[in-house]
C-alpha cells in the first residue's frame, strides 16, 4: 500500500511542482505587489481603485459584456449541442463545424469582423441596400462589436462542454418519461435540463472568463470609450508604467471570475444537486 501511495505520489509531483513555479508563486508575487508597492503596507492601490469613476465604469461594461455573451453562448450552445447529440447524422462533420473557429487566430477572427462590420463591409452593404436604413450604421468600434467577437470566440467551448455531458445521458430517459405520462417539453425540463446543468456551468464558466480577460478581441474591436478591464490593465502597465495599479486590475479580474464560477456552481448544485 505505501508502494502504491509512492508511486500515485511521483505521478502527481511534476504537475503539482509545474502549477507552483509557474502560476501560485507568480500570482502571490502579483498580490504582494498590490499591498506593499515601495516598502510598507497599504490599501491605496485598491481604494483609489475602487473610488475612480473610470474604473467603476470599466468594471461594469466588463461584467455586463461577459454576462452578456455568456449568456448568448448558452443560447445558441445548447440546442446546437442537442441537436448534434441526438439528431445529427453527420457528428463528425458538425463537430468538426463546430469546433473549427478555435483553429483560427483570435487575430485574424477580429481582423475578420473588422471587415464585416465595417462602413463598407457584406452587413453595411446588406442593410443599405435593403432599404431598411438610408446610410451605415457604426457596428464597428463599440460594444456590440465586441460581444459579437466573443460569442464567435468562445461558443466552440460552450458546444464542447454540452456535448461532453449530453454524450452521457442515456438516450431512452425520453422514451421511458413519455411512457409514464410526460410530454416531450415536460421530459426535457424536468429530466435532460438538470442533467446538462454541469456541462452548462463549465461551460458558462470557461465562457464568462475567457470573456473577461481577453484581450485581443476588445483592443481590436472596441476602442479608447469602450475600455474593459483587460486593456486596462495594459493602459497602466505599458502606457503609464503604473504596475502596482496594473496588479489591483488584475486581482480584481481574478477575485471576480472566481465569485461568478462559485456563483455559477451554486446555481448548478439548485438545479441538479448531483452536478457540479
Amino acid at each position: 500500500m505505501t508502494r502504491k501511495k509512492h508511486i500515485w505520489l511521483l505521478l502527481v509531483l511534476p504537475g503539482v511542482l509545474f502549477l507552483v513555479v509557474f502560476m501560485l508563486i507568480p500570482l502571490f508575487s502579483v498580490l504582494l505587489s498590490t499591498f506593499f508597492p515601495d516598502t510598507g503596507f497599504t490599501l491605496d492601490n485598491y481604494v483609489s481603485l475602487i473610488g475612480s469613476v473610470y474604473f467603476q465604469q470599466v468594471f461594469g461594461r466588463s461584467v455586463r459584456l461577459s454576462l452578456l455573451s455568456t449568456l448568448i453562448c448558452a443560447l445558441l450552445g445548447f440546442p446546437s449541442a442537442y441537436y448534434i447529440s441526438r439528431y445529427s447524422r453527420h457528428r463528425g462533420l458538425m463537430m468538426a463545424l463546430a469546433v473549427f473557429p478555435m483553429f483560427t487566430s483570435p487575430v485574424i477572427r477580429s481582423f475578420s469582423w473588422m471587415v464585416i462590420l465595417g462602413r463598407k463591409g457584406i452587413v453595411n452593404s446588406f442593410l443599405v441596400a435593403s432599404g431598411l436604413f438610408a446610410r451605415p450604421q457604426s457596428l464597428l468600434y463599440n460594444e456590440f462589436s465586441m460581444t459579437v467577437g466573443f460569442v464567435q470566440l468562445f461558443l466552440p467551448q460552450m458546444i464542447l462542454s454540452l456535448l461532453g455531458v449530453m454524450d452521457s445521458i442515456p438516450g431512452d430517459l425520453t422514451e421511458a418519461a413519455g411512457s409514464l405520462g410526460a410530454t416531450r417539453i415536460s421530459a426535457f425540463l424536468r429530466i435532460i435540463f438538470p442533467l446538462c446543468a454541469s456541462g452548462l456551468v463549465t461551460g458558462s464558466v470557461l465562457v464568462f472568463t475567457g470573456c473577461m480577460t481577453a484581450y485581443t478581441t476588445p483592443q481590436l474591436l472596441g476602442a479608447t470609450d469602450t475600455q474593459v478591464l483587460s486593456t486596462m490593465v495594459y493602459q497602466y502597465a505599458m502606457s503609464l508604467r503604473d504596475w502596482s495599479q496594473a496588479s489591483a486590475v488584475a486581482m480584481v479580474m481574478i477575485v471576480v471570475t472566481m465569485l461568478v464560477s462559485g456563483i455559477f456552481n451554486h446555481l448548478s448544485r439548485r438545479i441538479n444537486p448531483l452536478a457540479a
